[in-house]
């Protein structure tokens, strides 16, 4: 034998004997069920034989009788849950062999050369890992067929558990090429050996279904009476977590540990290599969600291309980054995504699942939740953005009673009637006056200021009432469109399978904190002075594939807009942006045009 076949049987003999611990601990939970019960048989015995008579040995099995019944009443309602409860499935896009034949002819190869079963299905998950799942619970597939008895017993059409499902991150497929992914993807698909063995898999699925049951047991809406047998309910599966969650995760590990020594035969030099381009396409996504795709999902728009961003950002990444100026090379060879039939398609399905898990957005699209494409993401999410936020911004200031900043070059005005609208309009000029206004003393240092929901306010007392003020306006305007999306589903292989999944709790993975006031009235006055930009100066919204929105002053990037504004809103020190809107030829006592 080979050392890596000494290795995989290595690994494959440690996951088993944990496999078998497990089992042990569900052994021992049975036989604590059937103690009252054995009990009650001796003491039945004994009756019936003449050894133990009496009026106290008939009190002892009548009390220890009716504690077996209870106690086995319990085991079997506890037995029955466990075996029932829907174990938790990954929201994942599903996708059919139809429509990706090239993949599932890759996967099959691939468990070929690796002597194991292969994968049921596989589908695709808006993140940068791939893993394989069990989905053999009746609740997780179609209805088994019709052919069974007047008691329910299966006929001859009986179901077979299926394999696990392959589930592949979306992003691999369009970052790396077609022998990256199947490098990337051997040691995964090599898990499918131990999940075949009887005891790993009756071991998974006795742990899967205790956290199942905790979960029932953790639901709300319940009576006294059910909230009460849940609560012991989940007691007893708590316990046993307990009992086997250290031997279970020795169980995963020796079988990773396996699969792992047996994907060493297939593509290991290839491996490394595609090691290094799955932590790239990592920091690309992570960055892509964060920057980019966020500022179109508060807006109420969703990106339909996100994974053909990735490549566009990390193509940026390798043009800026010395360090990754080979990955652009890369480009020339077939990427992964060819091996799908309609991968526009895929990538959309993809991205409004990202947008639901990452953000909480709606299921389907609608006139509140529509996609839109990259060549229109600075006129449909940039200049939106901006120019909302600097509506918003007005607004506050209009509730404060902060008049706007006359203009320098036109007459004086006769008499202004206070009750009267405003003759400026919106003008940044407005906005500059206000936090510079030599009225409100600044806060000393050493005090930060924090508003009511403890997040470090700005620097002065106009920065920080403004700041309130904007918090206070954006939360009225988020629960006010806040509504319950509607339930429907999308056609098979072009929509995530959410109804194997709760999503009553998203978004599952929040990718940012909420900003705190000092972001909120940064990011504000930012937007108000990209609209001065350009609506005074030509300036135009743009996109940066690592940054996100961006501001195009004379068709290059505006850098060191930032650190200027903060000097404003922090210090109350105008000088730095002042100069630079003068250089920029941008005009602050200029009305912009608001959405």
């Amino acid at each position: 034998m080979t050392s890596t076949g000494i290795g995989v049987e290595a690994g494959a003999q440690a996951a088993r004997t944990r496999a078998l611990a497990v089992l042990r601990v569900r052994g021992r939970a049975l036989a604590v069920a059937l103690l009252p019960a054995a009990a009650t048989v001796i003491l039945l015995t004994g009756g019936s034989t003449g050894h133990f008579v009496g009026p106290g040995w008939d009190t002892a099995r009548w009390t220890v009788g009716m504690i077996a019944v209870l106690v086995l009443l319990a085991a079997a309602g506890i037995s029955v849950v466990v075996a029932r409860a829907r174990p938790a499935v990954s929201p994942t896009v599903p996708i059919p062999e139809e429509s990706a034949p090239d993949l599932y002819r890759m996967v099959r190869d691939l468990a070929d050369r690796l002597d194991v079963p292969v994968p049921s299905a596989i589908a695709l998950t808006p993140d940068c890992d791939s893993w394989l799942e069990d989905r053999t619970h009746p609740a997780h597939g179609p209805p088994a067929p019709k052919g069974g008895d007047e008691l329910g017993n299966p006929g001859p059409h009986r179901r077979v558990p299926a394999a696990p499902v392959l589930v592949i991150g979306s992003p691999f497929l369009w970052w790396m090429r077609v022998g990256e992914l199947r490098a990337v993807l051997a040691p995964v698909v090599a898990g499918t050996g131990p999940s075949a063995h009887p005891d790993i898999a009756a071991a998974r699925r006795f742990v899967r279904g205790l956290d199942a049951t905790v979960a029932v047991s953790s639901a709300t809406g319940r009576c006294r009476a059910t909230r009460l047998l849940c609560a012991g309910l989940g007691w007893v599966a708590r316990l046993l977590l307990r009992g086997c969650r250290e031997h279970a995760a020795l169980m995963e590990r020796g079988v990773a540990a396996a699969a792992a020594e047996r994907a060493q035969a297939v593509d290991y030099g290839l491996r490394i290599v595609a090691q290094e381009q799955v932590g790239l396409a990592y920091a690309g996504w992570d960055r892509l969600l964060t920057r980019v795709a966020l500022p179109a999902w508060r807006m109420g728009r969703w990106p339909s291309r996100l994974d053909a961003g990735v490549v566009a950002a990390l193509t940026e990444l390798s043009r800026r980054d010395r360090l990754a100026e080979g990955f652009a090379s890369r480009l020339g060879e077939r990427p992964a995504c060819d091996l799908l039939e309609e991968p526009g398609l895929v990538d959309e399905a993809a991205s409004l699942l990202a947008a639901r898990l990452f953000h909480g957005g709606p299921a389907e699209p609608g006139p509140d939740w529509s996609p839109v494409a990259w060549q229109e993401y600075p006129d449909e999410v940039v200049d939106r953005t901006w120019r909302t936020e600097a509506a918003r911004l007005h607004r506050v200031l209009d509730s404060l009673g902060v008049r706007a900043a006359p203009d320098p070059v036109a007459p004086d005005p006769v008499a202004p009637d206070p009750a009267a609208p405003d003759p400026g309009g919106p003008t940044l000029a407005r906005v500059l006056d206000h936090l510079t206004d030599p009225a409100a003393h600044r806060r000393p240092r050493e005090l930060p200021a924090y508003d009511e929901d403890g997040d470090e306010a700005a620097g002065t007392e106009c920065s920080a009432v403004l700041a309130a003020g904007l918090a206070a306006a954006l939360a009225r305007e988020e629960a006010a469109a806040v509504s319950p999306a509607p339930e429907t589903s999308a056609p098979a292989g072009q929509g995530p399978d959410s109804a194997l999944w709760d999503d009553r709790a998203l978004p599952l993975f929040p990718l940012q904190p909420p900003r705190t006031a000092r972001e909120l009235l940064a990011d504000h006055v930012t937007a108000m002075v990209c609209c001065a930009a350009m609506d005074t100066a030509g300036a135009a919204p743009g996109l940066d594939w690592l940054d996100g929105p961006s501001l195009l002053v004379d068709g290059e990037r505006a850098a060191d807009l930032t650190p200027r504004v903060l000097s404003l809103v922090e210090e109350g020190d105008p000088a730095p942006l002042r100069a630079w809107l003068v250089e920029s030829g941008i005009r602050p006592e200029k009305p912009v045009r608001l959405v």
